[in-house]
């Protein structure tokens, strides 16, 4: 999701069903974004690239030269990864078009990455996947503008996950203990601070988490200190990967959500 700082989400009327999903499952209340605005935050979220490393994406430009990177992803680090982009009008897009920005699709802007044109796929790919259980071992899902809350209110992004995210936690994937479904915002709004990850006082640093996972006791709060990289740091230790980056000296989330690594 997108753009939406902590405090305007968890306890506003205006996300009726993201406070339910909150108070049912996992909240990380102290989870913060690394930087502004958008981009470098998606591939702090995937490569674990540190501050300096993330400047060339601070104009939330396409990915063309200067604005891609060689750097290893968890996208190639997995068996098997999808992603799956609302209104991307083809595989892979590497250009806005209408609802869909490229900036929120960080397998286009790996250069090493194989695979872009089969694996990174329009957001309806995701339902057969589901169906046919055959979800990969990492997912990404980005909505389009409107649903993900930048272009789009609290309230639109709230009824989008209203009327999706039950279709995820019906599916076999999810009942079968195999699952974990994180819920994050790329940055917060209102602060002025650039360094994010640990900063615990500007309010556009601090994003809400939502935790989903049958292993994740209801109601589960935990104020531990967390960022992208954390979240990056956990999904590699769940799947049983090295941690890229600044995941590697990040706390990851799974004990605090008891959340079971692949045996």
């Amino acid at each position: 999701m997108e753009n939406q700082s902590y405090g305007s989400i968890i306890g506003s009327a205006q996300a009726p069903y993201l406070n339910s999903v909150a108070r049912k499952c996992g909240l990380a209340v102290n989870y913060h974004n690394v930087t502004h605005p958008s981009l470098p935050n998606y591939i702090a979220a995937t490569s674990g690239l540190a501050y300096q490393g993330l400047a060339r994406f601070g104009p939330d430009c396409d990915p063309v030269a200067g604005c891609v990177t060689a750097a290893a992803s968890i996208f190639r680090q997995g068996e098997t990864w999808g992603a799956y982009q609302e209104s991307m009008p083809a595989n892979c897009a590497r250009s806005d078009s209408g609802d869909y920005a490229v900036r929120h699709n960080p397998p286009a802007y790996y250069t090493t990455l194989t695979g872009c044109a089969t694996h990174d796929v329009p957001y309806s790919r995701l339902a057969p996947a589901l169906a046919g259980n055959s979800l990969p071992a990492f997912s990404f899902i980005t909505p389009n503008l409107i649903d993900d809350m930048h272009d789009g209110t609290v309230r639109d992004g709230d009824r989008w996950l209203a009327s999706h995210l039950p279709a995820i936690l019906d599916s076999r994937p999810y009942h079968d203990g195999s699952t974990v479904i994180f819920i994050t915002w790329d940055e917060g709004e209102g602060g002025s601070a650039q360094q994010c990850a640990a900063d615990t006082t500007d309010v556009g640093c601090h994003v809400a988490t939502l935790v989903i996972s049958p292993s994740t006791r209801p109601g589960t709060r935990s104020a531990g200190l967390f960022s992208h990289y954390s979240l990056l740091a956990t999904a590699e230790q769940l799947l049983g990967l090295p941690k890229l980056g600044l995941a590697a000296r990040s706390a990851t989330m799974s004990s605090d959500f008891n959340l079971q690594p692949r045996g």
